[in-house]
């Protein structure tokens, strides 16, 4: 049975989750999420599961190891957990989810003690092929809350039975595992190869929750790639122009001096 704890959200664009944990009480989090934390904390970082559980978490985009942190004092004590980028921070209470929940690899933050967090491969081969992003999902068990990150804006989808919902690979998040998962190919030759949006969309269909995001991690670093490329390409040409204009000033000084 996992840790019962509370928790408060900090902040709007680049969010904070800090947890309060009674004496005896701990969460996990990903290697690097911790922000600060108060008196009486005690950190412990080990491949929890195993060399195979951290073999695990590494194909799933995360850490090989995980961060304990327990609460050793007497009194209340509190620990707090940075979002890696811009977006927000979803809690999500497995009791009242079923006790499981799928998610985007990298979207782990923290969960508190007695959640595993397990890797979920998508039954059909070509989703493994061609899934993109969303082909190795994380799968959250237990009983308690568990903390997944999205970049940008979140969306919430509450999907009926029957209901289908195409979307971006990279822009799913999370989803009940009631919710049946699969890849399509993007119809039309055009779309193909000059739509933009990539080869495949995730389809999804109710019943179930859904949550999406308006800005994945990969879209952000490709725009980030784009216009370091965009602005070295023009710090170049600037360097080209300068030296041009200098070694013209350079050789028209010289030859006025000799007339």
């Amino acid at each position: 049975m996992a840790d019962v704890i509370d928790y408060k959200i900090y902040g709007d664009d680049m969010q904070l989750v800090e947890v309060d944990l009674d004496p005896g009480e701990g969460v996990r989090a990903e290697a690097g999420a911790m922000t600060y934390m108060g008196q009486g904390i005690v950190m412990e970082t080990s491949a929890s599961g195993g060399i195979m559980g951290g073999l695990k978490r590494a194909i799933t985009g995360e850490s090989f190891f995980i961060t304990s942190f327990t609460n050793k004092e007497r009194e209340k004590a509190y620990v707090a957990f940075g979002a890696p980028y811009p977006g927000k921070i979803i809690p999500l209470n497995l009791s009242e989810l079923g006790g499981s929940f799928l998610c985007q690899k990298d979207s782990f933050l923290c969960a508190a003690m007695g959640i595993e967090v397990e890797v979920a491969f998508t039954k059909k081969i070509g989703a493994g092929l061609f899934g993109g992003e969303g082909f190795i999902l994380q799968k959250l068990v237990g009983d308690g809350l568990a903390f997944v990150h999205a970049g940008g804006t979140i969306i919430e989808k509450h999907l009926k039975p029957g209901e289908t919902l195409r979307v971006d690979t990279g822009c799913l998040v999370a989803f009940a595992p009631t919710v049946t998962y699969d890849i399509q190919m993007l119809g039309g030759f055009k779309n193909m190869l000059f739509g933009g949006e990539g080869l495949f969309l995730a389809s999804m269909q109710g019943p179930g929750l859904v949550y999406l995001q308006s800005l994945p991690l990969s879209r952000l670093a490709d725009r980030i790639t784009a216009a370091s490329r965009f602005s070295g390409r023009r710090e170049e040409q600037s360097g080209i122009g300068s030296i041009t204009n200098i070694g013209g000033g350079l050789i028209g000084n010289i030859f006025g001096k000799d007339r």
